[in-house]
This record gives structure tokens, C-alpha cells and sequence, in this order.
């Protein structure tokens, strides 16, 4: 499961970047009215990462606070 959530957390930074550069791209050849609105998905997209990465850490650090308990 680890290796998914790095994986899944990547994906969702590097989906962000590259929609981000996309549509700044076709803002500068068409036109910024026509694409600002699809702005949104790669916000979105970083919304996404930001939290995939917070309860990654948040599972992580759970975890560790398992381990540390007494097994019975």
C-alpha cells in the first residue's frame, strides 16, 4: 500500500503541472478568455496531491504509533 500512495501521489503532481503548462500554453496561442477556466482542473489536480500527501504522512506516522505500542 505504501508503494501505491507514492505512486498515486506522484501521479497526481505531475497531472497538475503538466494540465498547469498546458493550459498556459493555449492561453498565450488562442486565447486567455477561451482556456482560463480550465485553470481549474489543474488546481484540482494539485488539491488532489496536496492531499494524498497529507494523509500519506498522516498514515505513516499512525503507523509508527502502532509499532511503538506493547504487543500483547
Amino acid at each position: 500500500m505504501k508503494a501505491y500512495n507514492k505512486f498515486m501521489e506522484r501521479f497526481w503532481l505531475i497531472i497538475a503541472i503538466l494540465v498547469i503548462i498546458l493550459v498556459t500554453y493555449k492561453c498565450f496561442t488562442d486565447s486567455f478568455s477561451r482556456w482560463a477556466f480550465y485553470y481549474i482542473f489543474g488546481l484540482l489536480a494539485l488539491f488532489t496531491w496536496f492531499i494524498r500527501r497529507y494523509m500519506r504522512q498522516r498514515m505513516e506516522k499512525h503507523n509508527e504509533y502502532l509499532d511503538s505500542l506493547p504487543k500483547k
